[in-house]
């Protein structure tokens, strides 16, 4: 496997979204070519599972709390952006893995025509879809205490390594002395 690119993007809460300080990480060119075949071969290979196929991802902001998640560009690209209305915009293009942290909002708003994504969870884990239109502060409160519950996957889904990016992450405590950052890590 040749060198995979990644991109780190840093978080914090925002409003009513945890975020995470884990960061979102954007593997490049990490299935060269793409493929649902592919792609879901490489996330079934790292222990990524419950997986499925559709063309892009949902159209509103909303963030799982029982998982983290990723997201596998088969075909096609997808722009997503990501942590709450107004926040960064990022685009994937076919044979990219984004790996996003529990809690992380996201939401598509543009995509080519072709587009087909797979998608996977850690240990094959049960999803669930927090809204951010619909969150009421009992509900934050709730998934904040499901997402502080979640270990970190034995696996990264494109490098099937620890993952180094979110075990290397500093602390809730600490989270303050990061500069939420993006760009290459």
């Amino acid at each position: 496997m040749s060198q995979i690119e990644t991109e780190q993007y840093w978080s914090k809460p925002t409003g009513m979204l945890p975020n995470s300080r884990f960061p979102l990480l954007v593997h490049r060119d990490a299935v060269p070519g793409g493929g649902e075949g592919a792609v879901e071969g490489r996330l079934r290979t790292n222990g990524w599972f419950n997986n499925w196929r559709y063309p892009g991802i949902y159209d509103y902001h909303h963030f799982h709390s029982t998982t983290h998640e990723c997201l596998g560009c088969a075909r096609g690209w997808m722009e997503v952006t990501l942590f709450g209305e107004g926040g960064q915009t990022v685009r994937v293009e076919t044979g990219d893995i984004m790996v996003l942290p529990a809690g992380v909002s996201h939401c598509m708003v543009g995509s080519s025509a072709d587009i087909q994504m797979v998608g996977g969870y850690p240990d094959g884990r049960d999803w669930d879809d927090v809204q951010q239109a619909k969150l009421t502060e009992e509900g934050r409160r709730q998934a904040v205490k499901r997402i502080m519950m979640l270990p970190i996957p034995a696996r990264d889904p494109a490098l099937g390594q620890p993952m180094h990016h979110w075990i290397e992450a500093p602390s809730s405590v600490d989270a303050g002395l990061n500069d939420f950052r993006s760009g290459l890590g």
